[in-house]
């Protein structure tokens, strides 16, 4: 796309008003859209603050190669604006929604006699639209209500008074089965039909106490006049209403209308959950998963939530609850933070909803995704970790020893956040005299290195030592003796607090105890942990067996070694066969062997 003048200049000519703005790359795609409270201060940040810039936005602003705007009339108008455009065309940079799917409403379709069904296609025809329901069970079981209680046509037809005057139809099958009351055959009035429809639009809303208190009464008031059909027959309307909501709803105290917004992030995603409550009760609930491809602040996040909110279900409600703020006012709503009471309570149950959909959709990618799983835990470990590309070879050190007997140390290997167990390694301290686990460490490290140097292996992108500052200091030392300490990052991991420690940085960095990072570290220094502890186990067992070997007459070191090759314990050699022992030291050993055995 040519430019007639600079980018920078284009900025300069921008307007103080609120808008949309598009970045478009050197082949015309849009990349980026974003929204303004004023466009030139906005767009200008892209371009004369870089330093301010994360390294994932840097290298966005490095691909534009021209943009363009609109001026609306409001912030809120820009919000709308570009939440529409996102969907539209689905710029790589922008939060996307995961799975923007179509979800069913229910219409109270514009015609004579309307009718109340179910549809998944928003049509501006003057319709009524009610949702979306997240699930289609649930607009189901709605519906199945609305027909238990009220006679609603299911036909098509098209009843024009004319029509009907004319005698152009016949009664169908639901006349006869009792559930319409046949406004084809002029059975039914226009208006009689439409106060049914005015019911069946406030149970929609959400508002089923008002219509099962009119049954109540007229339940009562048709038992007192000894109207006993009418009254049974109200009854079970009553019933109907009562355990459709008992079912579908939760009813607080609050007693008003309340949308309630929480949300829970996890690396490159976030997942969020919706309620709308209308007189206390749940009407609505929806969760979203977005995709981060930038660095976003989480109120920028939760504006985008609402806007989507917005798009799907018209204007929020005039009192909204939410986790944190979003970074943009609503007009018309006032959005808070509750501290105690029924709206706290309310929000803690929205924030269980969008974590429990957030493990639900993590485990479901784990199954359907697994190379994306894997690489947005990287990337999130690259992120959280502050590390220069993404940890695909990761080497984690653990030593074991018990009061100094038998020194050994573990390496274990993760490649792409998986163990690569044919690359682990075992290590038997050579040079290190007791329990210091300082210069053993000190010693694994450099042979580990030293050797992939001179083989010319590729490096990891990530060493993690199990242990305090201390273990942490002499293998960083070590690296920086073979030169590597800027090539390859090096962090510690604390049992006690589960806390990274960093060389040359005395204050420990703390994960969320839920990070995919810090679980992947835990993962790894358990995985090295278990290692080293198992060899550690062989040879003290080996080293047991060898001291009792060495008190029978006749076994020599040449004799041992052959015994623990083959049998590796005295429990093994006890149960061999006299004929083996014979054929594999000789017949006087075996005899020496079964007597002191």
């Amino acid at each position: 796309m040519k430019n007639e003048i600079s980018i920078k200049e284009k900025v300069r000519l921008l307007p103080h008003e609120p808008g949309v703005y598009r970045f478009y790359d050197d082949s015309g795609t849009i990349i980026y859209i974003g929204k303004a409270k004023s466009l030139k201060n906005r767009v200008s940040q892209y371009f004369h603050s870089p330093a301010s810039l994360t390294v994932k936005t840097r290298t966005m602003v490095s691909k534009i190669a021209d943009f363009d705007h609109t001026v609306v009339g409001s912030e809120t108008d820009a919000l709308l604006l570009e939440n529409l455009l996102i969907k539209q065309f689905k710029p790589r940079y922008n939060v996307m929604l995961k799975d923007d799917k179509t979800y069913p409403w229910i219409v109270i379709k514009k015609e004579h006699f309307p009718r109340v069904f179910l549809t998944r296609k928003y049509i501006k025809d003057g319709s009524e639209y009610f949702g979306p329901y997240s699930s289609v069970v649930a607009a189901h079981n709605m519906l199945d209500l609305i027909g238990s209680i009220f006679f609603i046509r299911d036909c098509k037809l098209s009843l024009t008074p004319e029509k009907i005057s004319a005698g152009k139809f016949k009664s169908c099958l639901s006349y006869h089965i009792g559930k319409c009351k046949a406004p084809c055959i002029d059975l039914c009035s226009e208006a009689e039909y439409d106060r049914q429809i005015e019911k069946i639009r406030s149970i929609l809303k959400g508002d089923t106490a008002s219509i099962l208190r009119e049954f109540t009464d007229k339940m009562s008031a048709a038992a007192s006049a000894l109207r006993f059909e009418e009254a049974h027959y109200y009854k079970e309307r009553v019933e109907l209403v009562s355990g459709f909501r008992s079912r579908s709803v939760i009813t607080n105290t609050l007693q008003s209308d309340l949308d309630v917004f929480s949300m829970v992030f996890e690396g490159s995603l976030a997942f969020g959950n919706f309620l709308r409550l209308v007189k206390g009760s749940i009407v609505q609930s929806l969760n979203l998963e977005f995709r981060l491809p930038l660095e976003e602040e989480q109120g920028s996040v939760l504006t985008m939530f609402m806007a989507e909110i917005i798009s799907k279900f018209g204007q929020l409600s005039n009192d909204v609850i939410v986790p944190f703020l979003p970074d943009q006012k609503f007009p018309g709503s006032r959005v808070s933070i509750p501290t105690r009471g029924d709206k706290l309570d309310i929000l803690k149950l929205s924030l269980k909803n969008a974590l429990i959909f957030k493990s639900e959709s993590i485990k479901q990618e784990e199954i359907l995704r697994p190379e994306e799983h894997k690489n947005r835990i990287l990337i999130a470990a690259m992120k959280d970790l502050s590390l220069p590309s993404m940890p695909e070879h990761i080497e984690c050190f653990d030593n074991s020893n018990i009061q100094g007997s038998n020194p050994v140390a573990s390496c274990v290997v993760f490649k792409n956040g998986a163990p690569s167990k044919r690359d682990y390694r075992h290590f038997n301290i050579k040079t290190v005299e007791g329990p210091d686990d300082f210069a053993s460490m000190k010693e694994v490290v450099g042979r580990r290195y030293s050797r992939m140097l001179e083989e010319g292996e590729s490096l990891p992108q990530l060493i993690v030592i199990d242990g305090g500052r201390g273990q942490l200091n002499a293998a960083y030392e070590t690296l920086r003796s073979l030169r590597l300490e800027d090539k390859i990052p090096v962090i510690g991991i604390a049992k006690r607090l589960e806390t990274i420690i960093i060389p040359g940085d005395p204050n420990p960095l703390f994960l969320d105890k839920n990070s995919p990072t810090l679980r992947l570290l835990m993962q790894i220094r358990d995985e090295a942990h278990r290692f080293g502890i198992s060899h550690h186990r062989n040879r003290r067992s080996k080293g047991m067996t060898a001291s009792v070997l060495r008190t029978i007459p006749g076994i020599g070191e040449v004799t041992e070694n052959k015994l623990l090759t083959k049998y590796r314990s005295l429990k093994m050699i006890k149960a061999a066969p006299f004929e083996e022992l014979v054929s594999l030291v000789g017949k006087k050993a075996a005899e020496a062997l079964k007597a002191h055995l």
